[in-house]
């Protein structure tokens, strides 16, 4: 047994490498998954869906419950969180059970180190080490500012600050945000604010598991009084792909899919803008 202490200050021993993984969170279970020790994982939750073999993997709860019962069968000897939204189900989990709890990214660069961690606890330290390398060669770092909303429906519209992944990645991307000076994690959007910060483009993301159009999302937005914002008026609403979380997910897939996603949304905004100068003589 090798002795860790997780994001909480917590010490816990492990066995490396542990044989019966729970994971309570999708980011993590993807990872587990990439780093060849998705054979472990007897245990998920209910909103992991990363790779497809997890389909088929016993679901002990959600974000905030667990099923002891089933825990109890599993008799797993890690079970693995993040901080933030899942601190009081860590809390619960540990009074009982092996619980090592890692720290939620506010970066991209948070999402790499939390690789290299899973990595560490697990036995797969040279693995974790080749796909966070792999992985940080598609990070683009972008100068010309773009200015950007971006919302995702988790029970409710819901924008980001500078403690958000999101909010960093879409500014060393090249865009500037609503509320990047603002101090929080996740903001209630204020539409007034949003109006008057006039995005040139908006991005939005639906409910997991269901997804929005861009019908959907122009009749939102238009509801909410930005219809007259430049994204709108100049058709640069974007819809992340798919009804699973796309923004919204921090594991590996965030810089295999989103990242090249939202590069190729400012690639577009980029190409609108020079082609309406040109039209109108700007220079």
């Amino acid at each position: 047994m090798t002795e860790f202490i997780d994001f909480r200050g917590r010490k816990v021993s492990i066995r490396v490498p542990p044989e019966r993984i729970v994971s309570l969170n999708p980011s993590i279970t993807e990872t587990l998954f990439l780093l060849g020790i998705g054979g472990s994982v007897k245990g998920v939750s209910a909103f992991c869906r990363r790779p497809k073999e997890v389909e088929s993997i016993r679901k002990i709860g959600s974000y905030s419950t667990f099923n002891e019962n089933v825990m109890d069968q599993i008799d797993p000897d890690l079970i693995l969180t993040v901080s933030g939204y899942q601190d009081s189900l860590a809390d619960r989990i540990s009074q009982k059970y092996n619980m090592f709890q890692l720290e939620l990214p506010s970066t991209p660069f948070g999402i790499l180190d939390m690789i290299n961690r899973i990595g560490i606890i697990t036995g797969k330290i040279s693995e974790a080490r080749d796909l966070t390398a792999e992985l940080s060669r598609k990070l683009v770092f972008n100068t010309r500012k773009i200015r950007a909303y971006v919302e995702i429906d988790l029970g409710g519209p819901v924008t980001f600050g500078s403690q958000s992944y999101i909010i960093s990645t879409l500014n060393l991307m090249g865009f500037t945000t609503v509320y990047d000076n603002e101090p929080r994690e996740w903001v209630q959007p204020d539409y007034d604010v949003v109006r008057r910060f006039d995005p040139e483009v908006i991005i939005m993301e639906g409910k997991m598991y269901r997804g929005i159009t861009k019908e959907e999302a122009l009749k939102s937005l238009s509801e909410r009084g930005l219809e007259s914002t430049r994204a709108y008026t100049d058709d640069l609403v974007f819809t992340t792909p798919g009804k699973l979380d796309f923004l919204a997910h921090h594991g590996p897939d965030f810089f295999n899919a989103a990242i090249p996603w939202i590069e190729n949304v400012y690639t577009t905004v980029l190409e609108r803008k020079e082609h309406t100068n040109i039209n109108t003589g700007k220079r």
